[in-house]
């Protein structure tokens, strides 16, 4: 275990993982420090020590901080801590976890021998409004009262044409979203939508995969796929540690 840090350092977090003892996983973290866990009763903390209690996201230390993750994945389910929770000693770590003991066995116990998966799905076309144009009459009718006469349209009637896009986008979303979910459910114990980026996401889907159930996951997407025409673009991800489902939100 690494020792205490000095006066003017602390612990970085990565992650809380069901282990009651004390171990160590080499000099994998930020700035290549020793990464161990602090462990106490059920859970542990793992941690390495930092020379300064803040800490930039610069992508050097983001990249640290998710090596960190995925190595321990190798062994466990870790609850991913978000990047840049800092503890000022081994002791506040040790009264955290006993004081959110309950919290951290019931959330570990949630996701146990579980991946992350994600699926984007987007549409693939030049002009997102131009493409709806084309394959909604409502939108078209409307786009062409205002747009196709001599006359200047107003900022009103852009609004009005706007709103009614913004309608047939989110109605479209929905409607494709719970078709995959429906295909997908059957292979994830939970599915989360995550709000689309931009205008031509379709879909954010993260799922709750059991470990050995990822082919037969990864053999639904490409079901789900088949349904859809070339104007849309599938894209799958992971496994990850299941960032989408556990909730820790320490300040220290």
């Amino acid at each position: 275990m690494a020792g205490e840090a000095g006066s003017r350092g602390g612990k970085y977090l990565y992650a809380i993982v069901a282990d009651s003892q004390d171990q160590k996983f080499g000099e994998i973290g930020i700035d290549d420090t020793i990464v161990c866990s602090l462990s106490n009763g059920q859970v542990a903390a793992v941690v390495s020590d930092l020379t300064n209690k803040k800490i930039r996201p610069e992508r050097r230390h983001l990249a640290a901080h998710q090596r960190v993750i995925k190595h321990l994945m190798k062994f466990y389910t870790p609850l991913p801590i978000a990047f840049g929770v800092i503890a000022d000693s081994h002791k506040e770590i040790i009264k955290i976890l006993s004081d959110y003991e309950d919290t951290f066995v019931e959330q570990l116990g949630r996701v146990a021998n579980t991946v992350e998966m994600g699926l984007r799905v987007t549409w693939d076309v030049p002009n997102i409004f131009e493409y709806f144009v084309t394959t909604q009459h409502e939108l078209r009718t409307v786009r062409d009262q205002f747009f196709g006469t001599h006359h200047e349209p107003s900022q009103e009637d852009k609004m009005l044409v706007g709103r009614l896009f913004e309608q047939i986008l989110n109605k479209e979303r929905d409607l494709h979203s719970e078709r995959v979910e429906e295909m997908l459910m059957p292979h994830c114990l939970e599915i989360k939508r995550n709000l689309p980026k931009n205008e031509k996401e379709v879909m954010n889907l993260a799922c709750l995969v059991e470990r050995d159930a990822q082919e037969e996951f990864e053999a639904a997407i490409f079901e789900a796929a088949r349904f859809f025409d070339n104007n849309f673009s599938f894209d799958y991800n992971g496994p990850w540690a299941p960032h989408n489902f556990v909730d820790i939100n320490l300040t220290f």
